[in-house]
């Protein structure tokens, strides 16, 4: 799933800022999520005036934030709103400059290509276990695609990731982000587990669970699904960049972009894991949309700007990444337990 994402600094986005800073725009925004909207039917939808509706509309249109259009309608024409970007990111201090412009995928957890869970372990969808509970034939049931939360005690999953950017485009940053915990019987608020991310077959970081979340209930997660399992996660952001890899900008390696061979036009796998060597045996807890604490599923972000011109005779980005990835070991995907 795509979105429109616009990423600011936030020394050049106080307008944006001050455009968020009202309940009422806010709700214009989330309606116009859902549709475009005309100025009366805005008004009607929050109860407000057609004056008032009128400048609200007209700070978003200043931030830049929605775009405005007249079109013909019953009583004439009518000023129709809609909406530019699904998803606003500010950065905030004196780091280099934001990149130009963003991919977003949104991967659905039960997409995987590859899988080895080790049992107790299994699939939940909005309204029923898939397959039987705690058991790792779940993983290869036809209903598998609903899954909303994913769980096993050990072992990884792994998800191919399309990249459609074109070649003229050079990668400057990949994001991965996941809500997610540790998998422990029923749950435990003192139950860790080394969290490892690959990608591209390549281990770029661990992040240590501290618990596997449960008690209270997920602002998501179904009444079906008593509070005594796991509720809900963490979000964590696993970063790789030209520099280093990090998990919510902490430094966990040295792995970088042009390690990865991330490229324009090829696939990006990613694998989800605890190593069967860590120190921290905890399992993992993977939340998509319709469970835990938030509304999102697995999100691959790339930031991207255009490339500089390769020197006479040099391959392209995209070319050496071609050339070096049939080397790799395990590119294809099959979905199998080992």
């Amino acid at each position: 799933m795509a979105s429109r994402i616009l990423e600011v600094d936030a020394t050049q986005g106080v307008n944006i800022m001050k455009a968020l800073g009202s309940e009422s725009r806010i709700q214009i925004l989330r309606l116009l999520s859902e549709s475009p909207m005309n100025i009366q039917e805005l008004g009607r939808a929050l109860g407000l005036s057609q004056p008032a509706v009128t400048r609200h509309v007209q700070d978003l249109v200043d931030a830049g934030l929605i775009n405005t259009e007249y079109k013909a309608g019953v009583q004439g024409m009518q000023k129709e709103c809609s909406l530019r970007y699904t998803r606003v990111i500010v950065t905030f201090g004196t780091a280099e400059k934001v990149d130009d412009q963003i991919e977003e995928v949104q991967m659905p957890l039960g997409l995987y290509t590859l899988v080895n869970a080790t049992p107790p372990s299994g699939l939940l969808d909005i309204k029923r276990p898939i397959g039987k509970l705690d058991d790792p034939q779940a993983f290869f049931h036809p209903d598998r695609f609903s899954a909303q939360l994913l769980y096993m005690s050990g072992g990884f999953v792994e998800y191919i990731f399309p990249c459609t950017l074109p070649p003229t485009v050079e990668i400057t940053r990949l994001d991965l982000s996941m809500e997610v915990c540790s998998e422990a019987p029923h749950h435990n608020l003192e139950y860790p587990s080394d969290i490892t991310v690959w990608i591209n077959n390549v281990e770029i970081g661990t992040w240590t669970s501290p618990a596997d979340f449960g008690g209270k209930r997920g602002r998501l997660t179904p009444s079906w699904w008593d509070d005594s399992h796991s509720q809900y996660g963490v979000l964590k952001i696993w970063t790789v960049d030209d520099e280093g890899a990090y998990v919510d900008g902490t430094p966990v390696s040295n792995v970088n972009l042009k390690q990865l061979l991330v490229a324009p036009q090829q696939p990006i796998t990613i694998r989800v894991g605890v190593k069967p060597d860590a120190e921290h045996q905890g399992g993992i807890n993977l939340f998509g949309r319709g469970f835990g604490n938030y509304e999102q599923d697995l999100i691959l972000r790339l930031h991207y700007a255009n490339a500089r011109r390769p020197r006479r005779g040099a391959a392209t980005v995209g070319q050496e990444a071609a050339v070096e990835a049939e080397s790799v070991p395990g590119a294809s995907g099959k979905i199998g337990a080992r």
